[in-house]
């Protein structure tokens, strides 16, 4: 049967996706393969069930192989001058199109395989919600993929007057690679390690024999001590993945401001990401310091931008990080870079907050430590002694604690205004700079409960339609605060101010 060729503006993905699909499910069922047969030789002999496994493998891999095949058959892209269109589907056929005007990223993946292949996929996007919003191109060749990242994103020469340098803005320092064992994910993947190797024992049945191996190492151990070895294990190994993490994320990272103003991340050592900001969309920029890192003296460094994906598959990908985890002098600078600023925001002395608020953050950090111990006081009461002994542990342990992250958190409050941005700061677990540009500020939300109300305290809130769309100075002198954000977008909040004949 005869089929008719697309017209010549049309183009369809590279054909060597069906390779790709294929060796991709042949390694799962490859994964999957020894189980499987060790399972079914308690109801037929091994070479019966090795002869069924790879009929089964072989089964799988051609229907998951002709399904990509009538995929890329069915599937074709084109450029226009005013629109890029998708067409795919059989049975049912899907025709999107977006307009080139809304066009705001243009962003390259290629996992290990595709890059041994000189394939990427291309994901096309508009920054709206919405799968919508977005075109995917799974594969094309980097040829491809750099000819219609150009293309896309071509614009006329609109990059902002300043002297900050063009080309190559940040390049990979492999000595950063010493933030990441104190970051929040070696102690997750850490605890994640642990219940992988509970997990995988339960499937291959042993996971009795993988405590009783555990039991016989520490049979003559205090418990106690017994406890804090496995935590160190799991530490050991959740460091271990942070580093291995970190290595595949940020290898070969570099960030570029190229021609026409549109700043360039490219980093990933087996699955490479290239990742694009128009500066025409940035609207400031937010220094990030959790607090394994902020010990360390670094920081990393987030664009505050419209138009960047926000599709499920840059949820997690740390789609708008100009910056990993490096020393915060050099976080500063490369912010007054990407903001073409002679002095960067990020380092404005800032208007520290009323003492109010540090009593604030002592009541509510107490009142999370000391809930715990009331509850373990109340139960050892009616229980048994051993509870009480626990909880007066847990209120030695967490009460200073809890003071300590209280008054680093009232220390982190700040506000101030820096030339065209207006800056805040808050938080102790993950404190967050954020300048904010305050043209790109689209309202406020002034708010003030009733303990703040007496307090003397209000909240005010700077929304945009950039970054994580809310910027907020908590708990600030009532005008002061107030002050602050007039100034910072007067003729969004003066209309509303009542000012007392004083202040007129």
């Amino acid at each position: 049967m005869s089929t008719v060729a697309p017209p010549a503006d049309w183009r369809r993905l590279d054909p060597r996706t069906v390779l790709v699909t294929a060796l991709v499910v042949a390694g799962v069922v490859a994964g999957a393969a020894i189980p499987v047969t060790l399972g079914l030789t308690r109801w037929s002999s091994l070479p019966v069930a090795v002869l069924q496994v790879f009929a089964g493998a072989v089964l799988i891999i051609g229907v998951a192989a002709g399904a990509d095949r009538v995929r890329w058959h069915r599937t074709r892209y084109r450029i226009g001058e005013e629109h890029v269109d998708l067409h795919t589907g059989l049975l049912l056929v899907k025709r999107r199109s977006l307009a080139r005007s809304r066009i705001r990223t243009v962003d390259l993946t290629a996992n290990l395989m595709l890059r041994l292949l000189g394939l990427v996929t291309v994901r096309i996007g508009t920054g709206e919600q919405g799968s919508d919003s977005t075109l995917e191109l799974d594969p094309v060749t980097r040829a491809e993929g750099e000819r219609l990242r150009r293309l896309l994103l071509e614009r006329a020469a609109t990059a902002p007057a300043g002297v900050h340098r063009e080309g190559e803005l940040a390049v990979l320092d492999p000595r950063w690679i010493r933030y990441a064992p104190v970051s929040f994910v070696a102690p997750m993947l850490g605890g994640a390690a642990a219940g992988a190797v509970m997990q995988v024992s339960e499937w291959v049945g042993a996971q009795g024999q993988v405590i009783a191996w555990v039991g016989d190492r520490f049979r003559d151990t205090p418990l106690l001590w017994t406890i804090i070895a496995l935590v160190l294990a799991a530490l050991v190994a959740g460091v271990v993945g942070a580093l291995g993490l970190w290595i595949e994320m940020w290898w070969n990272y570099r960030l570029e401001r190229e021609p026409g103003g549109t700043l360039r991340v490219r980093r990933g050592l087996f699955t490479s990401r290239s990742i694009s900001v128009e500066e025409a969309r940035l609207r400031g920029v937010d220094l990030v310091e959790p607090l394994g890192v902020r010990l360390l003296g670094a920081a990393r460094l987030d664009a505050i931008t419209t138009g960047l994906a926000k599709d499920h598959e840059s949820k997690n990908a740390d789609h708008n990080t100009l910056l990993p985890a490096a020393p915060r002098t050099r976080a500063d600078s490369l912010a007054a870079d990407v903001l073409r600023e002679a002095d960067t925001p990020t380092g404005a002395a800032l208007t520290p907050h009323p003492r109010a608020a540090r009593s604030r953050r002592l009541r509510w950090s107490l009142a999370a430590a000391l809930g715990p111990v009331l509850i373990l006081t109340l139960l050892g009461a009616l229980l048994t002694p051993v509870l009480l002994w626990i909880a007066l542990g847990c209120a030695v342990v967490a009460v200073p604690v809890a003071v300590v992250l209280a008054l680093d958190a009232y220390r982190a409050l700040g506000h101030a205004l820096s030339g065209r941005y207006l800056v805040t700061r808050s938080g102790t677990l993950r404190r967050s700079t954020a300048a904010l540009e305050r043209a790109g500020v689209i309202g406020w939300t002034v708010k003030q409960s009733v303990f703040q109300r007496r307090a003397g305290l209000l909240s005010v809130t700077a929304t945009t339609a950039a970054g994580g769309g809310a910027y907020t100075a908590y708990d600030t002198d009532a005008s002061e605060g107030l002050d602050f954000a007039a100034e910072a977008v007067p003729e969004l909040l003066e209309p509303f101010l009542e000012r007392s004949p004083k202040e007129a």
